[in-house]
């Protein structure tokens, strides 16, 4: 039977786009097919939220199935046939979703505008022919803690009375400083879980892009990335720029008549400094600068909007002070913040118990994404990125620090990654910024490297320059215990990334080589590939070593290891040098590790497919059902998961080194911001399982 949750509120402005976000990300962690129903919309434009929903979690859910009916269309049922019609028209639409799907998330009405009488009356209603556990959201924007906790009571009270399963309650926009009592006090007085979401102003800031639109404004400089930048405060131009430059704050839009040029060149140059970083120019009056200072202000501040509006200063601050901040896809930053706070707020394993959510029996691709989150949110770890300037890498820090997935240090010019994330719109306060040229680590550094590498001739002048490189500055750090694990590759060739690694950190105990190995999520599993970017020709006791090696990191992330060690063979079918390194290295496993399910030479399809498996290896452990599959060689594997990837639309997540005593990763050159996000998790993860003291602060 499907399942459903209903999330519902009181009243408008309660920011309740953030708990129906958190709990569609809850859902997907765990459950394959999740749907969505809204049985009222207004129609006066396109559902934003789920297009959100869509685009975020691969929805295959049409836009049409999602509502139910308009609010016109349900106000004119409801006067005509009474409520009685509107209900079982909804519940009919609702069981037409709930058909196609093992979840289905519902969101309320949203108490804005609406002829309805009694909405909360008509969601509890609602909720109940469902068949849903609902949870119930209040808003706390400006009000006083005691307010909001009666506010609470009584939209449970409403709710459980009128016969709904309420499991939760959420209040929401709560003033920081009384988010703690708020919450004490409610879960003191009430019988079910609650939860206090603090006000974050990022939240309810509109974006440059959402602006634009509201106000019809033409967007005269800017890219993408800017567009999406909040903006959170309004500075209105009209002084002398001494006076000027002063009022300006981080993340502020700058308002000025357009022949005001020295306070837009102004602004630019102080968004370029970092001093600081804007979210972008509205110029008003019609007025527009001269193409030779369109280009100035291009080069001062690439991608960082500068828009123009017909209207004078005042009609359009009017306008500017009533466009509300949305969740949307134009707005992912937005979503990661939301979910952060979600996460931070919300007991995520109480709220998946309280809303019964069993988990699949298939792994997704997004379940395994959501899985690495989670687990290396569970015990924060602190990384290390050397490429600090890369723009995918700065966008995946400020994923990972909205998520509050990790503590980052970033390496390279302070000046330059601050400069370039003011470009690109990132918040960079909560990560750590370290110039190895100019770090007081650097002297500290040298004298490590040249003892570690005294039997190749370093010394500690020679040294002092090594150490200078990011790549070995952060395997550095990794290795004294100032971070626990380092992500490059991004813009460094392997190479450059792991040498390090092998020269400081080197293999852990019983590990004779470093491999590395793909996690292959494909429609309904994960798979684990070794070795495909590192080892090109390992021989049988390397081979052997990398199977086991795949196993326990395999086992670390949740993957039950059943090994196939392939050839192009199935078991005695075959003969010669190549399958007769694979059938030793399956011999060596076993003897090493009896513990393992492991069998080999055998040929992929014989591996995978159960039906090949039972003509070629019948009554095997692992034919049919391996998950760890160990190719012969780099040739084979490195072909083998790219044609996977490409063909079958597989994601794959690495590479991910494994056999060092302490975490470091590579990435792809063509990597993906989400590709970064995943593999600093899996370092995180990594990190978690090493026992080590306390981390040492740089």
């Amino acid at each position: 039977m499907t399942r459903s949750v209903y999330v519902t509120g009181t009243d408008r402005g309660d920011g309740r786009q953030v708990i129906e976000l958190g709990v569609m990300e809850l859902l997907t962690r765990h459950v394959d097919r999740v749907g969505v129903f809204r049985p009222l919309f207004h129609g006066d434009g396109p559902d934003r939220l789920f297009d959100l929903l869509r685009s975020r979690y691969r929805l295959t859910q049409s836009a049409e199935s999602v509502v139910g009916m308009t609010y016109g269309e349900a106000a004119d049922l409801q006067a005509e046939r009474g409520t009685d019609e509107l209900v079982s028209r909804l519940v009919e639409r609702f069981h037409a979703v709930a058909r196609d799907y093992e979840y289905v998330v519902v969101l309320g009405t949203d108490f804005a505008g609406t002829t309805l009488p009694d909405e909360l009356a008509l969601n509890a209603r609602l909720a109940n022919e469902f068949a849903a556990s609902v949870i119930t959201v209040v808003g706390g924007q400006e009000q006083s803690a005691e307010s909001v906790r009666a506010e609470a009571r009584n939209a449970y009270r409403a709710y459980e009375t009128l016969g709904c399963d309420v499991v939760a309650l959420v209040v929401n926009r709560i003033a920081p400083a009384d988010r703690e009592a708020v919450a004490e006090r409610l879960s003191a007085s009430l019988p079910v879980p609650c939860y206090a979401l603090p006000e974050d102003p990022s939240l309810s800031a509109p974006t440059v892009r959402q602006i634009v639109q509201k106000l019809g404004a033409e967007v005269l400089l800017g890219d993408d990335a800017g567009l999406s930048r909040d903006a959170k405060d309004f500075v209105f131009g009209g002084a002398m720029l001494p006076v000027f430059l002063p009022a300006l704050t981080e993340g502020c839009l700058v308002v000025t008549p357009g022949d005001r040029v020295d306070l837009i060149v102004g602004a630019l140059a102080a968004h370029s400094a970092g001093a600081p970083p804007i979210a972008g120019v509205l110029l008003t009056l019609d007025e527009r600068p001269g193409p030779d200072i369109l280009a100035l202000a291009g080069r001062l501040a690439p991608g960082t909007p500068v828009v123009s509006v017909p209207g004078g200063s005042f009609p359009t601050a009017a306008e500017l002070f009533a466009v509300e901040g949305k969740l949307e896809t134009s707005s992912p930053r937005k979503a990661e913040t939301a979910l952060g706070l979600f996460e931070r707020h919300v007991d995520v394993a109480e709220l998946t118990d309280r809303i019964s959510v069993a988990r699949s029996g298939r792994v997704t691709p997004m379940m395994f994404e959501h899985e690495l989150i989670e687990r290396s949110r569970s015990a924060r770890r602190r990384v290390v990125l050397p490429e600090g300037t890369e723009e995918r890498v700065l966008r995946a820090a400020d994923v990972l620090l909205r998520r509050d997935v990790c503590d980052l240090i970033l390496l390279g010019e302070e000046e330059a990654i601050r400069k370039r994330a003011a470009e690109l719109g990132i918040d960079l306060a909560d990560a750590q910024l370290i110039d190895p040229q100019t770090s007081p680590l650097r002297d500290r550094f040298a004298e490590i490297y040249a003892k570690v590498r005294a039997h190749k001739g370093m010394t500690v002048e020679l040294a002092h320059d090594v150490v200078a490189d990011v790549s070995y500055f952060g395997t550095l750090m990794v290795q004294e215990g100032l971070a626990d694990g380092m992500v490059s590759g991004a813009v460094h060739s392997t190479a450059a990334t792991i040498r390090p690694a092998f020269e400081i950190i080197k293999t852990a105990p019983g590990a004779q080589i470093v491999s590395s190995v793909f996690f292959m999520c494909l429609a309904d599993r994960v798979l684990v590939y070794g070795d495909c970017a590192v080892n090109p020709d390992p021989n049988a006791e390397q081979l052997a070593d990398i199977a086991i090696q795949s196993a326990a990191t395999a086992t670390q992330f949740g993957v039950e290891p059943r090994i196939a060690m392939l050839s192009y063979s199935t078991g005695t079918s075959g003969s010669g040098a190549d399958v007769d390194k694979v059938r030793k290295a399956t011999e060596l496993v076993r003897e090493r590790r009896p513990d393992l399910l492991v069998e080999g030479p055998i040929q992929y399809d014989a591996a995978v497919d159960p039906a090949v498996a039972q003509t070629k290896l019948p009554g095997s452990e692992v034919a049919g059902k391996a998950t760890v599959l160990v190719f012969p060689d780099l040739n084979t594997g490195n072909n083998t998961y790219k044609a996977v990837q490409r063909s079958a639309g597989a994601v794959a997540v690495g590479p991910v080194l494994q056999g060092l005593r302490k975490p470091v990763n590579d990435l792809s050159r063509g990597a993906l911001v989400q590709d970064i996000v995943n593999t600093v998790a899996i370092t995180a993860i990594q990190a978690q399982g090493e026992q080590r003291g306390e981390r040492t602060e740089p």
